[in-house]
């Protein structure tokens, strides 16, 4: 169920049925020449509908929530289309969310999120403890670039050059192929510089990474089967955490 195709009436009638919230973030920013600005949209929505289908297949209700797709964008912001926005409104955004979901008796809230500057990861890990602390409502917030979801994901994404690359190519291709210039993609060549890498040596744009036309890794080598592949690991990893943050709780 999407919650933004439901009438009021259809999500009165979800009380008591406690359903799974699942909140997909992405950002509005540069993915090379060959994919979408909002990449990281369509993947964190594909992460969020596959993690759906192994939650129902589990006899729960999910609820899927319109994406988070404002967010802090600063290592894209010289790039033409990218939208960047304050962390702390990030935050209060996501907890202002929380709050309105909680009122619908939410049990548990999944943030499906694939944007991974470290800023926005901080702006949703303080989201979550915010939440937990003031509704009380149970968060799972996978977060990609950490053990052990990273050691899931593919050997692109795990060298830190996957910004626009094979990995993020893939998925894009597999959910959304319309949208991918696919002439182009098929034309760039590899650049396996790892941004993770540049990230902690105190870069901070894709530029200053030596990401010129906003893309790192292996574009060229992307694949929609590979991609079909990654978004079912990815709702593994979403559902696998819901588990846990249940299992937490009395």
């Amino acid at each position: 169920m999407r919650l933004i195709d439901m009438t009021w009436e259809e999500v009165r009638d979800l009380a008591g049925s406690a359903p799974i919230a699942l909140l997909p973030a992405g950002a509005v920013e540069a993915h090379g020449p060959h994919l979408p600005l909002g990449t990281d949209v369509v993947i964190a929505e594909a992460m969020a509908a596959s993690a759906e289908r192994r939650l129902e297949g589990q006899g729960r209700i999910v609820l899927v929530l319109p994406p988070l797709v404002y967010t802090t964008a600063r290592f894209a912001a010289d790039f033409p289309g990218t939208i960047s926005v304050d962390p702390d409104l990030v935050t209060r955004l996501a907890v202002g969310v929380a709050r309105s979901i909680a009122r619908l008796g939410a049990s548990v809230l999944a943030i499906a999120n694939a944007h991974l500057e470290p800023a926005h990861l901080q702006a949703l890990s303080a989201a979550a403890e915010a939440i937990r602390g003031e509704l009380g409502l149970p968060v799972a917030f996978p977060d990609l670039t950490r053990p052990p979801w990273a050691l899931r994901l593919t050997d692109e994404f795990r060298s830190g050059a996957c910004h626009a690359g094979c990995y993020e190519g893939s998925i894009v291709l597999a959910a959304r192929g319309d949208l991918v210039r696919d002439s182009i993609r098929q034309a760039l060549p590899d650049h396996p510089v790892s941004l993770a890498r540049a990230i902690r040596s105190g870069k901070t744009t894709f530029r200053e990474a030596g990401g010129e036309r906003a893309y790192f890794g292996f574009p060229a080598r992307a694949s929609a089967e590979e991609g079909a592949r990654t978004i079912e690991i990815l709702g593994g990893i979403l559902a696998d955490a819901v588990a846990a943050e249940v299992a937490q709780r009395p």
